[in-house]
């Protein structure tokens, strides 16, 4: 039905789509102009597949070699080598070979050698522990894992959520896993960080959305809903995307942008008549990016005497979770990825089972801050909140290792309950007493508080290490709340102590950022 105004605007009420997706997104949409404005073209196609025929020869990819691992006689090892007979890569466990990070990396295949929870039942988040044997990964340009330093996984989208949107675009099952020619017009994609050009390549549509392309993790754009509303054949779906795409519609847009999580399957069955095409459809999603871990040990003291040495990277993953649509939790692309593996190995160990499990990563930021400034004796001060404490074990392991200054080394944690999360408690390799803070935020009894309530109350300790030789403060955990905090917090002190103004301490912090004595890594 028309609605005239005297602004002589035409409205109609458009019928909203009847499920529970649509309504998850909380979009507040009255009267729709039958007329919009500003409605953006429907975005160019710049990726292209086209079947192969049988018989026709392939195009040729780089050559890889695969051999048994050491420990697991039926496992495969996919440590990149060099070879002359080509092989194929079981692409359910580990990437493609076009998906290779930044030059000279490749993507290596790492054993779980072991994993366990950190956290105890009835913590607000979980995190996992792991052991990842990386022994026999490759030589690189002289690069080697660092104290500080953080690894790239690349993680894959779950399977279950692959197959769910490959239903929803009503691709066939038997051509999910048939090769297929990819074309591109330009850009990186499908690789991460490739040279920006086209590209001719041999995959399957499996894994272009398994290893590829974000279905999760980015708000939808404009042209992703002009895409959808191009291929929808409902006409009130096709006049409400429109809608979110036009001037007219702005307002609702930007709360549909910032409200309620939304991942691309969502969006399909919100709008249940828009099939795109896959092609056209990836030429709009974001490329699925590799995530970065801090190691949480020393990785050049970490040798495991079994079958030789078996060196050993240690890392801690806390389960990122959102709500979903349909009630549950929504895990985050890595540790849903990580939480899924610790819990197959975990299952089985509980059979006395011994099973292989890899996760694909690359050396990643070993020039990092945490890592490049890790070069002296003088006074550190750690300060982190949750899983930002990881990476400070290896520095305190290091350190005690290598001089004998255990008095010059502090470590302020953040923890909700540290009955529940407090992570590494006792495998510190010290007293803890001695170099370690718990500030629990949600007491048992009494009133809980912050680690930056705790930085105030360090102020002494705070001043005397800034200003000292060689001294060092890090902070490294969430930026929401922590990480602000603590900045915050580090100001106040040095206000107080340096009889500073506020506008002072600022410029005194950020010099001593340039100067390599302050590094905030957060996220």
């Amino acid at each position: 039905m028309a609605i005239s105004k005297s602004d002589g605007l035409t409205f109609e009420r458009v019928p909203l789509p009847d499920n529970d997706a649509f309504r998850a997104l909380q979009l507040k949409i009255g009267p729709i102009p039958t007329t919009l404005s500003n409605v953006p073209d429907v975005p160019a196609q710049t990726v292209h597949i086209s079947s192969i025929k049988q018989g026709v020869p392939l195009p040729p990819l780089a050559q890889l070699k695969i051999s048994a691992g050491e420990e697991a006689k039926d496992a495969i090892d996919f440590t990149p080598h060099l070879a002359t007979e080509t092989t194929e890569l079981d692409t359910t466990v580990h990437p493609p070979r076009f998906v290779q990070p930044h030059p000279p990396y490749d993507v290596y295949s790492a054993r779980i050698y072991n994993t366990r929870e950190l956290t105890k039942p009835g913590a607000e988040k979980r995190t996992y522990h792991f052991d990842l044997d990386v022994t026999d990964y490759p030589e690189e340009s002289g690069v080697d894992f660092k104290v500080g330093g953080a690894v790239g996984m690349v993680a894959p989208n779950d399977a279950g959520v692959v197959d769910e949107l490959l239903d929803l675009l009503l691709v066939p099952r038997y051509l999910r896993d048939r090769n297929i020619l990819l074309k591109t017009d330009g850009g990186r994609w499908p690789t991460v960080w490739g040279e920006d050009q086209a590209r001719e390549l041999t995959t399957t549509r499996r894994d272009l959305l398994t290893w590829c392309s974000d279905i999760q993790s980015y708000p939808p754009t404009k042209p992703l809903l002009r895409l959808l509303a191009e291929y929808a054949s409902d006409p009130n779906e096709k006049k409400i995307l429109m809608y979110l795409t036009s001037a007219e519609g702005q307002g609702v847009f930007c709360d549909f942008r910032t409200g309620p999580h939304i991942t691309m399957n969502q969006l399909l069955h919100a709008f249940p008549s828009s099939k795109p095409p896959l092609d056209h459809l990836l030429s709009q999603l974001q490329q699925l990016m590799p995530r970065f871990y801090s190691m949480s040990n020393d990785p050049h003291e970490n040798c495991v005497y079994k079958a030789g040495c078996r060196r050993l990277i240690e890392i801690a993953v806390t389960v990122h979770e959102t709500p979903n649509w349909r009630g549950g939790p929504r895990t985050g692309v890595g540790s849903g990825f990580f939480e899924r593996q610790a819990q197959k190995f975990l299952e089985a160990e509980k059979r006395g089972e011994k099973i292989d499990l890899r996760v694909p990563m690359f050396k990643g930021l070993m020039a990092n801050p945490l890592a490049k400034e890790f070069v002296s004796d003088g006074p550190m001060l750690l300060i982190g909140a949750g899983v930002g404490v990881a990476p400070f074990r290896g520095f305190v392991q290091r350190r005690l290792k290598n001089a004998n200054c255990a008095n010059k080394v502090w470590v302020l944690q953040g923890v909700r309950d540290s009955l529940l999360d407090e992570l590494y408690s006792g495998e510190w390799g010290v007293h803890e007493s001695e170099v370690k803070k718990v500030v629990q935020s949600r007491k048992h009894t009494g009133k809980g508080k912050y680690v930056q309530d705790e930085v105030r109350a360090q102020a002494d300790l705070v001043w005397f290490i800034i200003n000292a030789l060689d001294g060092r403060v890090f902070v490294c955990g969430s930026s929401k709340g922590m990480g602000e905090g603590v900045e915050e917090a580090l100001i106040d002190a040095v206000m107080c102590k340096g009889n500073l103004s506020r506008e002072e301490a600022v410029k005194f912090w950020k010099l001593k950022g340039e100067a390599g004595q302050y590094i905030a890594e957060t996220w």
